[in-house]
């Protein structure tokens, strides 16, 4: 028999984080805790963390769904695959949640040689929006940093101005030194996204994520079919929690990637089917985190480990927080590393 209580977190991010829907000042999400009555110092935790603007659940769904999985711990394994369903975020906290009262609370989720601390996986360096002068200077920080793989955030300055930011980059590396990425979050309509889009081929952009807004369907068919650089499908995904339904938006839009954000489809077994989907069909395929705190990011980062990486996943914004749980997570040189010498600080949430 386990008991299981949960607790709400606000994490501070060190600068505002810009994106085209508008900036983010604070985050919140939910940590969800259980362990045997018999041991009640061994404690899994898992964590809920939608993503307000993107996400189809609300604060209430997901405190709501708490307070019901606390209240009643002897179903949860069946209720992952009936009404957690189509609350995402806490599905993947009660999978997380198990999965570390398994290992004795001890957060090595996946053991592999990532946990070891003897391979790395190699992730993009996000830049996000700000002014101009800003964005060149985080531009320089990615680069300096070690990162080959660049994610830029664009559709809100202006696309001129994010043109001309671009090209700076390519004026000093080509795309065999930096690969290019960005992420439109929907910014553009259909009017004008060709002309991006051929825009950004001309620099050799690897991809872009979301270039309009999501459940345009048709409008996305018709862009991925004849579009210069390879389109990625993001908040597309979300909110598609069954199969068929997934199946249909692969068949249908036929993108040339997705990218899977577990905290937002709802955890390892959701993303996993969006994989297997993907793989049928040849679309390729990212990881990405979704400003998780060090919990989330360490239960997707350990999964993601044990895939067949073949390009730079997302998985770099635990460092965005000041007020983040300490844990044995670093990014060095573009690429993120568990370094198990280091040891986890969850007293914050633990304690009563």
């Amino acid at each position: 028999m386990i008991a299981a209580r949960w607790i709400e977190r606000t994490l501070q991010p060190r600068f505002e984080l810009g994106t085209s829907k508008g900036p983010i000042h604070a985050r919140t999400v939910w940590y969800l805790l259980a362990w045997h009555i018999e041991r009640p110092e061994v404690v899994g935790i898992g964590e809920a963390a939608l993503f307000p603007g993107h996400s189809k659940e609300f604060p209430a769904d997901v405190r709501t769904k708490l307070i019901e999985l606390c209240a009643d711990t002897t179903d949860w394994h069946r209720r992952s695959g009936t009404d957690l369903v189509d609350v995402p975020s806490v599905r993947f906290a009660v999978e997380q949640c198990l999965r570390d009262l398994e290992v004795s609370g001890t957060k090595d989720l996946f053991p592999s040689e990532f946990t070891l601390g003897q391979r790395a996986i190699p992730i993009n360096g996000l830049v996000w929006m700000g002014d101009k002068a800003l964005m060149r200077q985080r531009i320089r920080e990615q680069i300096d940093k070690g990162f080959s793989t660049v994610k830029m955030k664009i559709g809100a300055i202006g696309i001129e101005d994010e043109l001309e930011l671009l090209k700076s980059v390519r004026a000093e590396y080509d795309a065999r030194a930096i690969t290019l990425r960005v992420d439109a979050n929907g910014a553009f309509d259909q009017r004008t996204v060709r002309d991006v889009l051929h825009r950004l081929a001309e620099l050799d952009v690897e991809s872009i994520e979301q270039p309009i807004a999501p459940g345009l369907y048709e409008a996305m068919t018709e862009l991925c079919a004849d579009t210069p650089i390879p389109i990625a499908l993001d908040e597309d995904l979300i909110g598609l929690n069954h199969p068929a339904n997934k199946r249909d938006l692969l068949e249908t839009v036929r993108p040339q990637h997705i990218v899977i954000k577990p905290s937002l489809v709802g955890g390892w077994a959701a993303a996993q089917e969006w994989i297997e989907l993907a793989q049928a069909h040849g679309i390729g395929w990212w990881i990405t985190s979704a400003l998780e705190s060090s919990i989330g990011l360490n239960a997707i980062a350990q999964w993601a480990a044990t895939l067949p990486l073949d390009r730079a996943q997302g998985l770099g914004t635990g460092s965005v927080y000041a007020n983040n749980i300490p844990a044995p997570l670093e990014v060095e040189n573009g690429a993120l590393w568990s370094r198990p010498e280091k040891a986890w600080d969850i007293s914050g949430i633990i304690s009563p």
